[in-house]
Parts: C-alpha cells; sequence; structure tokens
C-alpha cells in the first residue's frame, strides 16, 4: 500500500467530511429535497450527481469549461497506469478520485485512491480475496472482477465486487470501516450492477443465474435493512439449449436509478424478464411490467411521468413506460416501444426532451422521449460499452476503440469534434470542475485544457 498523508488545511468542508454521521444525512436529505446532490461539481457515482450522464442540472447553461478535444500529447494534466484490471467508472469528491480494480483471474480486488492534482496514487487497499472465482466465460471479452461503480461521500467510500464483497472505506486514510462478503448470487458472467446511493442506504443488486434481488444496507454499519427478491416467474425449466441451463435468462447487468415520482421516491430497475418500480426506502414492489428478454445492462431513465428500460440483449428494445401504475402492468403501462439501434451496454442520455442510445453496431440513435418516434440515426464508428455524458451542451460518446466523438444536442445531427486515445474505453467517464477524468483498459486520465489548469 501507498499512502500520501500530507498535512491538509482543515477547512469548513474538511470539517464536514470528518462528520460522517448524522449531519451528513441531513445536509443529504435537505440537498435531495431541493433536486440535487451534497456536491454538484463532482461525480459521486455511476453517472454522475443524478445517475444519468449529466454533468449539470436541466435548466443549467453555466460553462464547465472542459475541452472539446484531446490527444495522447495535447489537454492531459496527468496520466496514471492502474495495475490490473477495472471497468468501474471514477468517482470524485474532495480532491479524490477513487476507482476499483482486480487481479485478471478474480483473486484479489482493491480500491485506488489517486491524487486529483497530481495522479499520484494516495491509496491502494486489497479489501477482499477469492481462492475460487468463477470463471467469467464467454464474459471475459466484455466483463472483469472490477465492473461494478463505487459510490463516494464525505468521509467515505463504499465499493463493490458483487457476491466477491462490498466494502466502506475511509477516504481519509484508505482503511476499511466495514465490509460484508457473505451476500450470495451465481454471477456466471461477473457483477456489473454498481451501487445506489440513497439517504441512509446503500443499493446492492443481484440479478445472477441462481438468486435475484435487492439488498439495502446501512451505510454506517453495512448491516442489512431490508431485502427483496425480483417476482417476476421464470418459465425458463423447460426452454432447450445451453444458455437456459446456465442461468442467463435469469440474469441482469442493469444499475437502478432513484427519482422523484409524484411527490415520493421511486427505484426504477431492470431486470431479465421484467423491469420494476421499488419504493427504495423500504423495498416494496410497487409495480412491474415483463417482457421477453435478458441481460440487461443500461441504466433506466426517466422524465416527465415515464421511466425508459431497454429491455435486454437479445431483443434489446426501449421501453417507455408509466411510474404510476400498480401491481403487473404490462401493455397498459407501456406508452411505446423502440427497437432500432438500441445501445447493448452503454446506457442512454436524455436531454430536453430527446433520448440518445450508442449501440455496438457503431450507430448513434436520437428519438422522442415523449412519442418514441426515432428524429435521426447516424454511423460514428465504433463500438460503445462505457455510458455518454452531456456537459457544457455537447454529447460525449467513448467507444471501445478509445475515440471520444463529440455531438452538437438536437434535431440535427453534427459531430463537433473527435479525439482518440489509447487502449480503449470500457469504463464510463467522470467530470469534476473543469476536467474529464477518464478510464482506459489500463490508464486513468485528467483531460484538462492547459489554460485552466
Amino acid at each position: 500500500m501507498t499512502s500520501d498523508k500530507s498535512p491538509l488545511a482543515v477547512s469548513d468542508k474538511t470539517l464536514l467530511r470528518r462528520n460522517r454521521g448524522s449531519l451528513f444525512s441531513l445536509l443529504t436529505l435537505l440537498a435531495l429535497a431541493c433536486g440535487g446532490p451534497v456536491a454538484q461539481a463532482d461525480w459521486p457515482e455511476f453517472r454522475g450527481p443524478w445517475g444519468d450522464g449529466r454533468a449539470s442540472a436541466p435548466g443549467d447553461t453555466k460553462p464547465f469549461g472542459l475541452p472539446l478535444q484531446w490527444s495522447e500529447t495535447n489537454n492531459i494534466k496527468w496520466k496514471t497506469e492502474i495495475p490490473y484490471r477495472g471497468w468501474s467508472t471514477p468517482v470524485v469528491l474532495g480532491g479524490q478520485v477513487w476507482l476499483t480494480t482486480a487481479t485478471v483471474e478474480g483473486h484479489d480486488f482493491y480500491a485506488i485512491c489517486v491524487d486529483a492534482d497530481t495522479g499520484r496514487i494516495r491509496f491502494n487497499e486489497k479489501v477482499f480475496h477469492n481462492d475460487n472465482p468463477e470463471p467469467l466465460g464467454n464474459g471475459a471479452s466484455m466483463n472483469c472482477y472490477a465492473t461494478p461503480s463505487p459510490v463516494i461521500e464525505p468521509g467515505r467510500v463504499y465499493v463493490h465486487f458483487g457476491n466477491n464483497g462490498t466494502a466502506c472505506l475511509d477516504t481519509s486514510t484508505g482503511k476499511v470501516l466495514w465490509k460484508r462478503d457473505d451476500l450470495r448470487c451465481r454471477h456466471y458472467r461477473g457483477p456489473s450492477s454498481s451501487l445506489v446511493s440513497f439517504e441512509n442506504l446503500l443499493i446492492l443488486t443481484f440479478d445472477g443465474v441462481d438468486l435475484q434481488y435487492h439488498i439495502a444496507l446501512d451505510k454506517q454499519t453495512g448491516k442489512t435493512v431490508w431485502k427483496t427478491d425480483r417476482s417476476v416467474a421464470w418459465n425458463d425449466e423447460n426452454v432447450p439449449g445451453q444458455m437456459a441451463r446456465d442461468g442467463d435468462l435469469r440474469k441482469a447487468h442493469s444499475t437502478p436509478l432513484i427519482v422523484t415520482a409524484a411527490g415520493k421516491p421511486l427505484m426504477l430497475s431492470a431486470g431479465a424478464k421484467a423491469a420494476y418500480g421499488y419504493d427504495p426506502r423500504t423495498g416494496r414492489e410497487l409495480w412491474r411490467v415483463e417482457y421477453p428478454d435478458y441481460s440487461v445492462a443500461p441504466r433506466p431513465l426517466y422524465d416527465k411521468g415515464l421511466a425508459f428500460f431497454v429491455t435486454g440483449n437479445s431483443l434489446r428494445e426501449m421501453w417507455a413506460v408509466k411510474t404510476d401504475g400498480q401491481g403487473v402492468i404490462n401493455d397498459a403501462g407501456v406508452v411505446w416501444k423502440f427497437k432500432t439501434h438500441v445501445g447493448k451496454y452503454a446506457s442512454p442520455l436524455l436531454v430536453d426532451g430527446l433520448i440518445y442510445t450508442a449501440a455496438e453496431e457503431n450507430y448513434v440513435t436520437c428519438l422522442e422521449a415523449a412519442t418514441g418516434q426515432m428524429v435521426w440515426t447516424e454511423k460514428i464508428g465504433g463500438k460503445y460499452a462505457g455510458s455518454p455524458v452531456y456537459a457544457d451542451g455537447r454529447l460525449y460518446f467513448f467507444s471501445q476503440q478509445g475515440t471520444t466523438t463529440v455531438l452538437k444536442p438536437g434535431r440535427t445531427f453534427e459531430v463537433l469534434a473527435t479525439s482518440t486515445l489509447d487502449d480503449g474505453f470500457m469504463a464510463s467517464p467522470a467530470v469534476s470542475g473543469k476536467a474529464f477524468y477518464l478510464r482506459t483498459r489500463t490508464h486513468l486520465y485528467r483531460i484538462e485544457s492547459p489554460g485552466t489548469m
């Protein structure tokens, strides 16, 4: 382990980070009530402050000053090699960048802290070990053992490696405060679903071959607060073929999204064969809508009473679903369905009533959120696993080949710029201040214009 214990000036912000109890919970509740996160400039979890890839709130047009283009020799403040392998999104807060990694064979699992200003690794903590990890099998080309993204808040970072373990670390020391390694699930293709933070809860998703459930842990102690099994009835026992026997038909890889709908918190969650609405405080299932698909990966979206789900890997449709239903809503709750070049892995973006989805087949497609009508679909090159972001009035798409394509949002397709880094993107990006934190297969970059450094 390496560490940097340089003294820091004690400020109000530092004192706030040190108080990890009721004060932070109160501030979180107040921030959520106002419609924003505690630290809007930072990237606290997968897909950012709102969990949907937007770096700023709707209606906020204040520019970040992010660069439009970069290369291996241009607009890079630092580049740091990250050991082993991980596809988790970096999370950023208080001058720290945290991410996870694991050995290629899945024996050891690490939480890494990088100094946001210098790029130096401050902590590299091994938090779990597994003598006999389940092989990734055919999923090894797209997944690894450190795909779920962490969650960060003042004083604490939470890391998750599926059934290999979940832990909370002190961000000032890198030491583990609590850990859980008793939550079972056979992932088969490896863990993928990221952590979700809500009030005093840390919500985990397990959609495996044998077990499919959500579980909420108390952030302070790691103890279980509630656990809810998926309710859909499986009918794959007599389906012929290897996929049915191995359990792919029951798997999913998506991360839930918590929104405010009709004045109440609602957790939107996509699993195999169904998407659900839950009460995130209790885990109570409110409704579900069923579809004949599995292995869904993209995170849902929400806008004006509609939830937008990708149904999975096989059919790959996007559905708009009403969020005010009860029980099994099925056709009565589905407003529209769309199936042209829907992204398989990358989560979609929703900006000003338009949804943008990046597909495996080099396409980006724009459609109307209210109607599901296609506005345009165009080839931009590359395949997409990491999810895009919306920042500074631009759409940024990050391909597995290492190219970032910047589009102008709207009803007319327009490419603003392209940039390329070595090794390619599997992880989704992070934004903090005027900088991108981009994780390739081998390195973490801080991308920033020289005039703003």
